[in-house]
């Protein structure tokens, strides 16, 4: 212990007076006195849950900067225990989330704050008896303290370390027992982070919590030439957590990072009323259009779209369900556990009651909180989720670890087992590199059972490892910032979420040198594939459910066409081709579910087309990701002409998505200015 806090804790063992009960009930009245007093308007505001909060720490910081006699040191310290105790459920209410936020430098830079001019009366309390608990406002600390600078450093240096924190909540001798038994609770242990559920927005920017938030960090895709690279391979990608992350951000008031905007994640948000594919055919089917593309008259868009089957609910097998939940200490915030457990709540309805359903939690453990039940014991199961809170640490591999073998323990013949993890993204214990964690869950996948991720909340949302466990777990990548959102992928497209009808999807494009100078794949930076991967049946791609649309565009560049990037080449292939109307050439790989084996499908781009409405809002949509992207390729159109697009083009939209998608645009284009 240092020579200033062994100072101190001499001065209050000097100072303290033996107890005193008549003295202690007249200290209780003259609380109670001053915070009449302090009730109602004076010349300026209540201080407001922001004010509070700050105004405390500004009077701890007056104190102990400003008192030079030990009986007035010993009064002081009580009296900060009062004004704790009348805080300590409001600082929570007001985000403030622990000790941590508040260093040494922070406690001795900060003003005095003042908001009344209410003069309060201040008696000598004793530190050996339980301060008085009426409420005092933490501003008038700030108001009526005199002058000592002695205690300080050390208060200071305590604060700015879990360990002084500790030592400093546990000391009897520096403080009342009134004081640690506020701390307490609180909830709040050194070193935890409480997430800002309540905060209101004067509180957010006076006191943000740190952004930890993690995206993949591939590039937008590049121009290619053709003559030097004529095959476009890449994996399907039916995840939607982007379109909606984005919307999160606009509507915080932010431009979203743009890592964090990936473009064929927006396209696929949305439903597209593709052709479906016949009885007899294969489960989906393809569609493809070319047009000119609209921010560059002298390129064209490639379209291809392709529609999943979707099979009647009597063809539907026995689902075995394992929610994945986390309840660390990071959960613990209104849009995080409180939103999830309302989400499944929802999902819940969508179950047949013969479908069984398990819930696995992890924190600073793993363990199960339900054992397999029947949907039709539905008043069990929302029993277990409405008792779920948050707290501890993120232990994810162990939570994976716990829902796989539950999953295992339920799986039968016939069956399919999903697992869906619900989290911030924050796997801070165990695998929480994503190549590990891909490797783990390529290696779980073998055994039937999918993974899917739901991402909830802000802050610290791990957006890569998300993106590594649903892509390497078979499953979908969503995120849910809305009840809405929740009923959108939870209920309306739950069975393409559950229930797959192809595997492994792969799309090749070939296009034709002598018709195609230069082309680009517009998103899928993810889902990237060498051109040898197409037909190796043992590389993983992305899964189609049932029901589910999947939408790709290229811009291509044709050739002898003014807008060509490229010089050509002065010793180039022969134009084997030339004679051939076809600007390229589709190729699809996929496997039945339960199939080792793939099967192709293969079908030309010839010429041009007329677009519909599905490729005209799919192509608005692809350029506003590239306006939120930085617009490299876009020239002068701009968030007007996408707008336009997208208005022209919303069609039949029952539920009103394509109608926010332009909200989103035109709130973008303000922030943007």
């Amino acid at each position: 212990m240092n020579d200033d806090l062994s100072d101190l804790k001499a001065m209050m063992d000097d100072a303290t007076p033996r107890p005193d009960a008549a003295r202690r009930a007249e200290n209780l009245a003259l609380a109670q006195k001053n915070f009449d007093a302090l009730q109602g308007s004076r010349t300026q505001p209540r201080p407001t849950s922001a004010t509070e909060a700050k105004g405390l720490w500004t009077g701890v910081k007056t104190m102990l900067t400003t008192f030079t006699s030990k009986p007035a040191l010993t009064t002081t310290t009580a009296i900060v225990a009062v004004g704790f105790l009348y805080l300590s459920p409001q600082i929570m209410d007001s985000g403030v989330r622990n000790f941590g936020d508040f260093t040494g430098d922070q406690l001795l830079s900060e003003s005095p704050q003042t908001t009344n001019d209410v003069p309060v009366e201040i008696a000598p309390v004793t530190a050996s008896e339980p301060a008085p608990t009426a409420p005092v406002a933490p501003s008038v600390l700030a108001e009526q303290v005199d002058d000592s600078a002695k205690a300080a450093p050390a208060i200071a240096e305590m604060l700015s370390s879990n360990s002084g924190r500790a030592r400093l909540e546990n000391s009897t001798d520096l403080q009342p027992r009134d004081l640690s038994r506020a701390l307490d609770d609180t909830g709040i242990e050194a070193g935890t982070v409480v997430s800002p559920n309540r905060m209101s927005q004067a509180d957010i920017s006076a006191n943000p919590a740190p952004n930890t938030e993690t995206f993949p960090t591939e590039a937008p895709n590049t121009l290619k030439v053709t003559a030097e690279e004529p095959v476009s391979t890449f994996s399907i990608d039916v995840d939607t957590a982007s379109y909606a992350f984005v919307r999160s951000s606009l509507a915080r008031g932010q431009m979203p990072p743009a890592n964090a905007v990936r473009i064929e994640e927006m396209i696929n948000y949305f439903p597209y009323d593709y052709a479906a594919p016949d009885a007899d055919d294969a489960p989906f089917r393809p569609t493809i259009n070319t047009f000119q593309t609209p921010w560059n008259p002298d390129t064209r868009i490639v379209h291809i779209g392709l529609q999943g089957e979707m099979p009647s609910d009597a063809m539907r097998p026995p689902l075995n369900l394992v929610f994945l939940i986390d309840t660390s200490g990071s959960m613990d915030a209104a849009a995080k556990l409180p939103l999830l457990k309302q989400s499944f709540r929802l999902m819940l309805d969508q179950l047949r009651p013969e479908d069984e359903v398990a819930i696995v939690t992890y924190a600073g453990s793993a363990g199960q909180v339900l054992a397999p039940t029947k949907a039709r014991e539905r008043s069990t199961i929302l029993a277990a989720l409405d008792q779920l809170r948050a707290g501890g640490g993120t232990n994810g591999q162990g939570g994976l670890q716990q829902a796989y073998a539950t999953a295992d323990g339920m799986a039968e013949d016939g069956e399919v087992s999903r697992i869906i993890l619900a989290t911030d993204g924050d796997f801070n214990v165990g695998l929480s590199d994503p190549e590990a964690l891909k490797d783990y869950i390529a290696d779980k996948r073998e055994t039937g059972t999918y993974l899917s991720v739901l991402g909830f909340g802000r802050g610290n949302l791990d957006d890569a490892t998300m993106q590594a466990l649903a892509q390497n777990g078979n499953g979908i990548a969503a995120y849910i910032d809305t009840l809405s959102e929740a009923q959108k992928v939870l209920v309306d497209q739950v069975s393409g979420a559950l229930f797959p009808i192809a595997g492994d999807v792969k799309v090749q494009v070939e296009f034709n040198p002598a018709q195609i100078a230069e082309y680009r794949l517009i998103g899928y930076e993810t889902r990237a594939l060498r051109r040898e991967d197409f037909n190796n049946d043992r590389v993983d791609a992305g899964e189609l459910g049932a029901g589910h649309a999947v939408t790709a565009l290229y811009e291509v560049t044709p050739v002898g066409s003014p807008a060509q990037l490229s010089d050509p080449l002065r010793y180039g292939a022969g134009t084997v081709a030339a004679g051939s109307d076809e600007i390229g050439f589709l190729k699809l790989r996929y496997k039945e579910p339960g199939a080792d084996t793939s099967e192709l499908i293969e079908t030309p781009i010839i010429g041009e087309s007329v677009p519909g409405t599905e490729a005209n809002f799919a192509t608005a949509i692809a350029g506003f990701g590239q306006l939120l992207q930085g617009g490299q390729y876009l020239g002068d159109w701009g968030y007007d002409e996408a707008i336009a697009l997208a208005n022209a083009s919303r069609g039949d939209d029952p539920f009103g998505y394509r109608t926010e998608a332009v909200q989103l645009m035109r709130l973008a284009q303000s922030l943007a200015r």
